[in-house]
């Protein structure tokens, strides 16, 4: 047993990332199920959908899951109080400041990992005694750090700084990914893009079928100033790249997003006007398949990569 492992109780040091749309109970039991943490993605729910949500996990699986928590979600406090109140064990936190709810939900017995995009809020999250952090790189999609550091360097950089285990996220999706992330000192690995194209995924089957058709290059990170997002190239992305030449403000931008961009992509599967959220190791996912086929071809790559380094 590694730390990770050991932390949650589970078979892999593999964590499903809880991305908006895609990581319904289907996907995070499914993940659990075959030896991994399966995160429920509490951002694109309501709190009595989240609710429901969990009760159905628990039914699914009798392996630990997780409910990953944007800390800037409008109903924070009424996420929070389901949580607890349905007994889930782990939360992970991101997008926000670690310290405002990792006291309450450690009292109430939970594990929390904490999101981080750079070694000073790695630190931070250590700081307010998070049991782990995630350290997630810049060719993650979705959401992503405004530094622009790679998971090649942020790993080791964090390692550096923090005693408490670290998961290593952005551009993981092979076996060999995850060797790699591991020699560079992560205790395991936070996989979203390879889950989003899955079976068990709750997207829609357009917005699966557009991610294993990504190339490379298929995807850029824009919208700084208002949040950053990876996307894929699509019109929608087009019409953010053609407003960029007009010095848009900040306003001009919301307008342009206006509001449930990234459901109408991802989860109702308008690929034209949608928000196509990826990371890009899109160009390494081939095929849409069940989560315990993924699991045992990355742990399979894993094994074998790392015979292959034993024989240098």
């Amino acid at each position: 047993m590694n730390k990770i492992t050991s932390l949650f109780n589970i078979k892999y040091p593999i964590i499903q990332g809880g991305m908006i749309w895609n990581s319904g109970y289907k996907l995070a039991s499914a993940v659990s199920n075959a030896g991994g943490l399966g995160l429920i993605g509490a951002g694109s729910m309501y709190p009595e959908v989240l609710r429901e949500h969990i009760q159905k996990c628990k039914k699914a699986t009798n392996k630990p899951f997780g409910v990953n928590v944007p800390m800037l979600y409008p109903n924070i406090e009424e996420i929070i109080t389901i949580i607890v109140e349905e007994g889930v064990k782990i939360v992970f936190t991101s997008a926000g400041n670690p310290k405002i709810w990792t006291s309450f939900l450690k009292e109430k017995g939970i594990t929390v990992v904490h999101v981080v995009s750079s070694s000073k809020f790695a630190l931070k999250a250590q700081e307010a005694d998070v049991d782990a952090v995630v350290a997630e790189g810049f060719e993650a999609g979705g959401h992503n750090g405004r530094e622009e550091t790679t998971t090649f360097t942020l790993i080791p950089m964090v390692k550096e700084k923090i005693q408490i285990p670290l998961i290593a996220a952005g551009g993981i999706a092979t076996g060999r990914g995850m060797l790699a992330a591991m020699i560079l000192g992560a205790d395991g690995v936070q996989m979203g893009s390879r889950f989003a194209a899955s079976t068990e995924s709750s997207s829609h089957e357009n917005f699966k079928k557009t991610i294993i058709e990504v190339e490379e290059g298929g995807t850029q990170l824009t919208l700084k100033e208002l949040a950053p997002v990876r996307l894929i190239k699509n019109k929608f992305y087009n019409d953010i790249q053609d407003l960029y030449l007009k010095c848009p403000t900040t306003e001009d931008l919301k307008t342009l997003l206006g509001r449930a961009r990234a459901k109408k992509g991802m989860f109702e599967g308008d690929l034209v006007e949608g928000e196509l959220e990826i990371g890009q190791i899109a160009g390494l996912i081939y095929d849409i398949k069940p989560v315990s086929e993924i699991i045992n071809t990355v742990i399979s790559e894993f094994d074998m990569a790392k015979n292959e380094m034993m024989t240098f």
